[in-house]
């Protein structure tokens, strides 16, 4: 059996989760997800924890049990306490800074790079002009905007120059040498 396909879900206080076949909609305090998975699956609820049973030892199902409790763990933990997502900006002059929700990128380019939050529970922070965060419910929401945002300027391996996750470590290349 999987290890983490049967491990149970806690289901913590303030937070409702409704089972509909394989339809999940969970909701807490900082918002509500749902989630449509494999009817393959056999979800329930049981004692405040949230079970993720599979039908056979195949290996396709093998792969959507531990697939499936990851996806409903990290909607409980999304709508429970959240995901952030921290970039780092190097170089000169390059900088970030908020526009009323959007974010506005100075990164070596003619024109400031306008980034719009994927959606309303998205949000960005800037506490340093080198410093971006992402905050949201979605962990795949919350990934993709850190990708975009990294994809305007990603790092290069001379300088290290660019936007980088802040625990991403940039393998430096040696330039050209007199």
């Amino acid at each position: 059996m999987s290890r983490i396909g049967r491990t149970p879900i806690a289901v913590p206080d303030g937070v409702e989760v409704r089972i509909d076949g394989s339809d999940v909609s969970v909701k807490g305090p900082k918002g509500s997800l749902a989630g449509r998975f494999s009817p393959e699956m056999e979800i329930v609820q049981e004692d405040g924890q949230i079970l993720v049973r599979r039908p056979t030892d195949q290996g396709h199902h093998r792969s959507l049990h531990g697939l499936t409790r990851t996806l409903i763990a990290n909607m409980v933990h999304g709508v429970t306490q959240g995901f952030s997502r921290e970039l780092e900006i190097n170089g000169v002059g390059y900088r970030a800074q908020l526009k009323g929700k959007d974010l506005e990128l100075a990164v070596g380019y003619s024109h400031p790079v306008l980034i719009q939050p994927a959606n309303a529970d998205t949000s960005f922070e800037v506490p340093k002009p080198t410093q971006i965060i992402i905050r949201g419910i979605d962990k795949q929401v919350v990934g993709q905007m850190a990708a975009k945002i990294r994809s305007v300027r990603p790092p290069e391996p001379y300088k290290g120059k660019g936007i980088k996750y802040v625990e991403e470590h940039i393998r430096r290349k040696v330039g050209k040498r007199a």
